[in-house]
């Protein structure tokens, strides 16, 4: 059978692949194979490259620009070849290993010291660096740059609508006002804040050999220093040096990538059952699609899917990363082989990801605050106002408050004039009389809209 969209076992590849196809490449067997070849490359060139380590002289502009053209030119074809000498090796990056060597058969000054590609090397060498790689350009170029369109949405939808007085429900019920800009803003803050704390996690690497102790380096060339060499060589890619690790890198930081993936979507999955709450009371409106269908059988039906899909595929997305994060730093000894299957879970685990933050921004693009309906269903809560009166009450020393204003409101439908009758009662200084009977829910937001218009500095 012929694989294509329709026939794809996963749904990433399947039916959201065309939303995904930059990850794809990045995460794919071919993509690993693409990494590891460039891990591979950068060794022979530190080596050759190093005053210390005779063996192979520095390459020729040209054959050094070829050396690169292995990395940078890598193609489909050449990771198809790749796979047919794994077919033979049953080994994977021995097949990178004698790949490269194929192509430096080509070069005469290169093709002498072909036995210096992987030298040294363990697999998870090459393996862990050509990870780390994969993982910084997809949170670099992929990942972040989401989060960052999802940040400018709700960041607008926090200023644009900063007074727009709302009622707050906790525990369901009705409860002091806020402004729906605050409500958004509230999760921009918690969005930056974890988006921060992501991309401070250290893409850690290491190529230290078969147990991390440099011992065939050693004993092969002693004049070398291959601690710095390797730190060197780490750094050069980009990532930051390990010196400490078994056979494996321990992946302690694929776990810290991981959970703060887990609390990225965690907020996330809080804002989108909240908004299709909001959309099921009527708070956002959603613009009507020209021949979408919302229902089979209801033609009326405008639903909430994008945000349903977020929800869905960050469960999926959660799933997963949190099975990486406890999974891939525990390992038998100095390693087993249970990590490297694991890992090639990493790139759905990032794709649910994607999928989830991307529908959330479709919705976001689609709904629009209803201020009519918002400002009816606060104008319905008068109830809320018993708050701000029995604290003045305190102030002024009016005995058991509270019991009065339980009283009057808990259980009951109140509405202005229930207000200002109860207010009129009261023993207090007129002034304090006169503003407590013209508060109206839709004032009583505290400073919810100053709150709203600032997040743009909390950055």
């Amino acid at each position: 059978m012929t694989i294509n969209n329709l026939s794809a076992l996963s749904p990433l590849d399947g039916r959201y692949a065309a939303r995904l196809t930059d990850l794809a490449a990045l995460f794919s067997e071919a993509g690993l194979i693409h990494h590891r070849v460039r891990v591979e490359v950068e060794w022979l060139l530190r080596l050759a490259d190093h005053p210390d380590f005779s063996p192979i002289d520095p390459p020729s502009p040209d054959d050094r620009a070829f050396l690169h053209s292995l990395h940078q030119k890598f193609s489909l074809t050449d990771a198809e070849a790749v796979k047919n000498i794994e077919r033979t090796t049953n080994h994977d990056v021995k097949a990178v290993e004698y790949w490269i060597k194929q192509q430096l058969s080509t070069r005469p000054n290169l093709n002498q010291h072909a036995e210096l590609v992987h030298f040294a090397c363990t697999s998870e060498d090459i393996n862990n660096l050509a990870w780390g790689l994969m993982l910084q350009a997809a949170i670099r170029d992929h990942l972040d740059p989401l989060l960052a369109d999802l940040d400018r949405k709700l960041e607008a939808l926090a200023t644009e609508h900063a007074d727009l007085a709302m009622l707050s429900r906790t525990h369901g019920q009705s409860a002091t006002p806020t402004t729906l800009g605050k409500e958004m803003a509230n999760v921009v803050f918690r969005l930056r804040r974890q988006r921060r704390l992501l991309n401070q996690v250290d893409i850690t690497g290491k190529i230290n050999g078969a147990v991390g102790n440099f011992n065939a380096h050693l004993t092969a060339w002693p004049e070398l220093d291959w601690p710095r060499l390797g730190r060197e060589t780490v750094e050069g890619l980009g990532l930051v040096w390990n010196p400490y690790t078994t056979q494996i890198e321990p992946h302690d930081m694929v776990a810290e990538l991981a959970h703060a993936l887990v609390r990225i979507n965690t907020v996330l999955l809080d804002f989108a059952r909240d908004t299709w709450a909001y959309i099921s009371i009527g708070y956002f409106a959603q613009k009507a699609v020209e021949g979408e269908v919302g229902s089979s059988t209801m033609p009326h039906k405008i639903n909430p899917i994008d945000f349903e899909n977020g929800e869905g595929n960050l469960g999926l997305a959660n799933a997963l990363l949190e099975h990486l994060a406890a999974k891939l730093p525990v390992s038998r000894w100095q390693r087993d082989l249970t990590d490297s299957t694991v890992q090639r879970s990493i790139g759905s685990a990032f794709g649910y990801c994607s999928l989830a933050w991307q529908s959330i921004a479709r919705g976001l693009d689609r709904i629009t605050p209803d201020a009519a309906a918002i400002a009816r269903d606060l104008d319905q809560a008068w109830e809320v106002l018993a708050e701000p009166i029995q604290t003045a009450m305190r102030i002024h020393g009016i005995d058991e408050p509270y019991e009065k204003l339980k009283a009057l409101t808990r259980g009951q439908h109140i509405d202005q004039q229930t207000i200002a009758t109860f207010v009129d009662g009261l023993d207090l200084p007129e002034p304090v009389r006169a503003r407590l009977k013209a508060l109206k829910p839709s004032d009583y937001t505290g400073n919810a809209s100053d709150m709203a218009a600032a997040i743009v500095r909390y950055v």
